[in-house]
């Protein structure tokens, strides 16, 4: 039994990883702050006994707690969340990753950064490689998070450059499933409320933006395989489905699926929201073996059955 801290993990994709982690014998400790992070999310793992939840903010160190793995997935991930204390998401993701960087230095532990897609900025390559350095505005209002997430990997790179700390960098493009918050601003979660409360759908822009959606449970299936990789893979490595749709297919989709009878209604587009979002996943299959193998229809109506309940 390994004892793995998931920092964030009272969040939506930090609750299915402490729940994957559990169910393969491991001690899971979830370390949050409760900003975005849901008590809801982690309530039917309170009773396990290899399970332990710390109230804590990694922009402070954390002492005390010693752990064979790290996963820090520590930040909010959606604009109205990231950007309503862009300060504080900056330091999430910079002294986050200090703190726990040191942490896992100190203790030989082998540590994982949950980066992201949004590190390619609005891109000017298509699909996106790993090799692609991005087309980032370092001063817009999404910067907090892209440059923070961006930050964060140099420091994971110099400390295993520097100290020869093992680490993991994954990048992650859009994620989706059970357990997302129905109140942050995500485009499916978005889509999928307002359809079942009857309330026209907002689409910003002209629609044809275009975006990639992986399954939750494919995503966590790749965290677990970068991780368990040899300590020679370090990443970056993109993780997500390389099935392209525009945000007018995606409404129609989750349309068809609600069976609501709900409109379209169109808003400008916010400032430096990428065109396009694609994945090129050829590492991930060469050196991880791994794809995603849920279709977007059958994770919709997953997720669609979650938010009737829980929305």
């Amino acid at each position: 039994m390994k004892r793995i801290l998931v920092t964030g993990g009272a969040g939506f994709l930090g609750s299915h990883l402490c729940e994957k982690l559990l169910s393969q014998g491991h001690a899971a400790l979830c370390l949050d702050n409760f900003f975005t992070g849901r008590e809801e999310n982690i309530a039917h793992l309170r009773s396990h006994p290899a399970f332990t939840v710390i109230r804590h903010d990694v922009t402070q160190p954390l002492t005390g707690v010693e752990v064979d793995e790290i996963y820090n997935l520590a930040c909010p991930a959606s604009p109205p969340h990231y950007q309503h204390d862009p300060i504080h998401t900056m330091k999430t993701s910079v002294l986050g990753a200090l703190n726990l960087l040191e942490m896992a230095k100190a203790q030989g532990a082998k540590i994982f950064q949950a980066s992201t897609s949004e590190v390619y900025g609005d891109p000017s390559v298509h699909p996106q490689p790993e090799s692609y350095w991005g087309h980032v505005n370092p001063i817009g209002i999404r910067s907090c998070y892209d440059e923070g997430k961006r930050a964060a990997e140099t420091l994971f790179f110099d400390y295993h450059r520097q100290h020869g700390v093992r680490i993991k960098v994954v990048r992650i493009f859009n994620t989706y499933g059970p357990r997302m918050d129905p109140n942050d601003g995500r485009v499916v979660s978005n889509f999928i409320v307002q359809a079942l409360r009857g309330q026209d759908l907002t689409i910003y822009g002209d629609g044809s933006q275009t975006r990639s959606f992986c399954y939750v449970d494919d995503l966590i299936e790749g965290f677990i395989r970068l991780m368990n990789s040899d300590d020679a893979v370090t990443g970056p490595i993109n993780l997500g489905n390389p099935g392209e749709f525009t945000m007018l297919e995606l409404a129609e989709k989750v349309r068809a699926l609600t069976s609501t009878g709900s409109k379209l209604t169109f808003k400008p587009l916010p400032q430096d929201d990428p065109k396009q979002r694609r994945p090129d996943i050829t590492q991930a299959g060469q050196i991880l073996g791994w794809q995603p193998a849920v279709p977007l229809e059958a994770g919709l109506r997953h997720t669609i059955e979650y938010f009737r309940r829980h929305a």
